[in-house]
């Protein structure tokens, strides 16, 4: 018996009328980046003095990566990286560099970024925290490289004061009456959070794409009383004194703590928020830092937290200490639970996953270093690994680096010259302690070929020794 036309009519409208099952979706995306946050700085990842239980809960519901990289040893080309999925060699932005009368240098239309490529494809996107690629009306501003809304400091300068006296809301100025710099009404993170919360509630119908770079732990030392209260009394203290930069405090240790526990929290609010939506199944979560822990300036003690665990030194350095940090991913129903990872991966590898996580991985730009990790995301076999990672860093002297397997390769001084190579085998020796280049030349050729070869030289941010060879 064939079915009647009208009864295929009434199924064909009910199936359209219906939403499409959860694995057809195009998830949502929130990518939270910490400024400073040291790679041992979450419960999760070794801290013993600082709670983050959401965090580390956070890990638990998902996947914990041990391996994972920042673009750079400091913030704005760290930020580049991520934002274009280039190395330090190839990308546009390889150091900070400020422009008047505010910003950074302006990431050129002629580099693609995530957020266009998001917007392209029908989500709604926003960045709530610090830019740091691109002064207001620039060629980098937020607002004309596919976000739709900005909220926050566009100048990472400004961002030193938690309780600046104003923010940017688009492309306006929205005064925080009672805040001058120094203490205030209002905590800028906290701003950060209602947005990002109004923002989830607002675009919970989705697709959206949800940037988070926050400002906290970066000094200067800012916080809210009530966060000071679960710390204050725990540690033995010193007072700030402000000589090293940034604000004086007077019990550092339980400030810097303090701030980052709040950070935590604003990661659970978030979390929480997705699930009262019904929206945890369609939606992929990241958590990462931009650099490693700060090193000795504005009272931040990462010694005393033990920042950065076994690693060797902090920001600004290409030792692992300055580049190695968390990254945690969460996605319900598709990221498996309590799962650790050693994939060896950075990030340029952002960019081409959420655009493979979206169904576009034929929109990522052809050029680009990065590589998807999203078949270790889903627990999937076949996972594509790096040749090499790459980094190059025209500040604090000059640094290079790469990373072969299990070589780490990276030398310093290059803006007066090409020095000796140092060579660390990081299974063995994750803390940088032998340098073995004497031991295998033949390793130092190989990642001497790939320091020649895997970089384009830059007029805005040269290494001059290298230039010159």
């Amino acid at each position: 018996m064939r079915p009647c036309p009208l009864s295929l009519a009434l199924l064909a409208l009910l199936g359209a009328a219906l939403p499409a099952p959860a694995a057809e979706r195009r998830p949502n995306v929130i990518l939270i980046v910490a400024d400073d946050l040291g790679y041992a700085e979450l419960g999760c990842y070794g801290q013993k003095k600082i709670k983050t239980p959401r965090l580390d809960r956070m890990a638990k519901e998902g996947l914990r990566f041990t391996q994972f990289y920042a673009g750079s040893p400091v913030c704005a080309p760290s930020r580049c990286s991520l934002m274009t999925g280039k190395h330090g060699g190839h990308a546009y932005v390889r150091d900070n560099k400020e422009r008047k009368p505010e910003g950074q240098e302006p990431v050129p239309t002629s580099e693609v970024m995530l957020s266009e490529l998001v917007k392209k494809q029908g989500y709604a996107t926003a960045a709530i925290g610090k830019w740091g690629l691109g002064p207001p009306g620039s060629a980098g501003d937020p607002l004309k490289r596919g976000f739709d809304h900005f909220f926050g400091y566009n100048c990472q300068a400004h961002a030193h004061s938690h309780y600046p006296k104003w923010l940017y809301d688009d492309a306006k100025r929205l005064e925080l009456k009672g805040n001058d710099g120094k203490k205030g009404a209002r905590h800028s993170h906290e701003l950060f959070e209602e947005r990002a919360l109004k923002f989830i509630d607002d675009n919970a119908k989705g697709p959206f794409f949800l940037y988070l770079p926050f400002t906290i732990p970066h000094v200067a030392i800012q916080a809210d009383e009530a966060w000071l209260k679960e710390y204050k009394g725990k540690f033995d203290e010193v007072p700030y004194d402000g000589k090293k930069g940034y604000l004086p405090h007077p019990t550092p240790r339980a400030g810097y703590a303090a701030m980052n526990t709040r950070m935590d929290r604003t990661v659970g609010r978030v979390l929480d928020r997705l699930e009262k939506l019904k929206l945890e199944k369609d939606t992929l979560v990241l958590f990462t830092s931009d650099n490693g822990a700060t090193h000795d300036v504005g009272g931040a003690d990462t010694v005393f937290f033990d920042s950065v665990g076994q690693l060797r030194d902090r920001k600004g350095s290409v030792y692992e200490g300055g580049l190695r940090v968390p990254l945690i991913a969460w996605w319900p129903g598709t990221v498996k639970a309590g799962r650790v990872s050693e994939h060896v991966s950075y990030f340029p590898d952002v960019l081409p996953t959420v655009m493979e996580a979206l169904g576009a991985a034929k929109a990522v730009p052809k050029g680009i270093d990065g590589l998807s990790f999203l078949r270790t995301l889903r627990g999937e076999a076949g996972q594509r690994k790096h040749a090499h990672l790459f980094w190059e860093f025209p500040g604090y002297g000059g640094q290079q680096a790469v990373r072969v397997g299990d070589w780490k390769g990276l030398r310093h001084g290059l803006q007066k010259g090409v020095g000796k190579l140092e060579l660390y085998n990081l299974k063995d020796d994750v803390g940088e302690k032998t340098d073995v280049a004497a031991k295998h030349p033949e390793v130092v050729r190989k990642i001497e070929k790939i320091l020649a070869t895997d970089r384009t030289p830059s007029k805005v941010f040269p290494l001059k020794g290298v230039e010159k060879k």
